[in-house]
């Protein structure tokens, strides 16, 4: 009989967990094959994998990236991973363009990943493409002033949160440097709220990301995040063709289009578009 061996050889396969989650004594691993575990840097634990072959044992790894360890991404608290790829230039034909290699930092699936700590992998700082084009079209204010649609705004953009600005740490009028190195603070909240909600698969040089940050710190976390340029970055579509059509849609401020706001986003589409060999998203680690 053919068929009864073939059940038990299914069944015997059903029973393995390899690339399923383990702990080796509290230290959370991966069901791995030993020398996959070992050749990606991992230790071997043996005894915490029983329903596998003998050669499949629990792995573990933990040290990687910047102050990380291995673990599953759903078992990562601080929700920071690396998943230790590296961007190369490569010439294809008369063009440069950028592949992604492997380094290693965990062995296993691909969602056993690199855990950092929170601070380890903050975003970057926007390029200065991305600082002069915020510049430009917010524009330059002394002292809190109405913006086009009567929000008090003061340097270059900056919401006021108290009456008179009164959060802000200098004196008004203000002078120019202050309000670059306000605007610098201020970015910090909408490039980390942005790096939260683009998933590590999608890729974004530095114009890319720093076109999307720009529009984010003009429409908000709470608009970026729900918008449909989002979930199509994240649904993996190419995101020249996101960035041309979505951020075009975005011109309207108190239910009227305003033609600032169509300069902006075309300005952001331009910037978006231009080459990088920067990687910014995910936040290097």
């Amino acid at each position: 009989m053919i068929s009864i061996p073939l059940l038990v050889v299914f069944a015997g396969l059903a029973r393995a967990a390899v690339n399923g989650a383990c702990s080796a004594n509290g230290t959370p691993g991966v069901c791995l094959v030993n020398t996959d575990c070992t050749s990606g840097g991992g230790t071997t634990h043996s005894g915490f994998c029983p329903n596998d072959p003998s050669n499949v044992l629990c792995c573990t790894k933990t040290s990687c990236g910047s102050g990380g360890n291995c673990r599953f991404t759903s078992a990562c608290a601080s929700g920071n991973t690396a998943s230790g790829m590296c961007f190369l230039p490569l010439l294809y034909e008369t063009t440069f363009v950028l592949i992604s290699l492997p380094q290693g930092l965990c062995p296993g699936p691909s969602d056993f990943k690199c855990c950092l700590p929170s601070a380890a992998c903050a975003p970057p700082a926007v390029n200065a493409a991305t600082v002069s084009l915020i510049k430009e079209f917010e524009g330059f204010v002394a002292s809190p002033s109405p913006d086009p649609i009567g929000l008090p705004t003061v340097g270059y953009g900056h919401l006021c949160q108290q009456a008179n600005c009164a959060e802000v740490p200098f004196s008004f009028p203000m002078t120019e440097a202050q309000a670059a190195t306000l605007l610098q603070t201020d970015l910090k909240t909408y490039t980390k709220c942005l790096s939260d909600a683009i998933v590590d698969s999608v890729r974004l040089n530095a114009n890319q990301y720093g076109a999307l940050s720009s529009w984010t710190f003009n429409e908000g976390c709470g608009n970026m995040r729900s918008s449909t340029l989002i979930s199509r970055l994240n649904n993996g579509e190419n995101p020249n063709t996101v960035a041309a059509q979505e951020l075009p849609k975005w011109t309207f401020a108190g239910g009227v289009s305003l033609p600032g706001l169509v300069r902006r986003r075309a300005a952001e589409v331009v910037l978006f578009q231009t080459a990088s060999s920067v990687i910014s998203h995910p936040p290097p680690c």
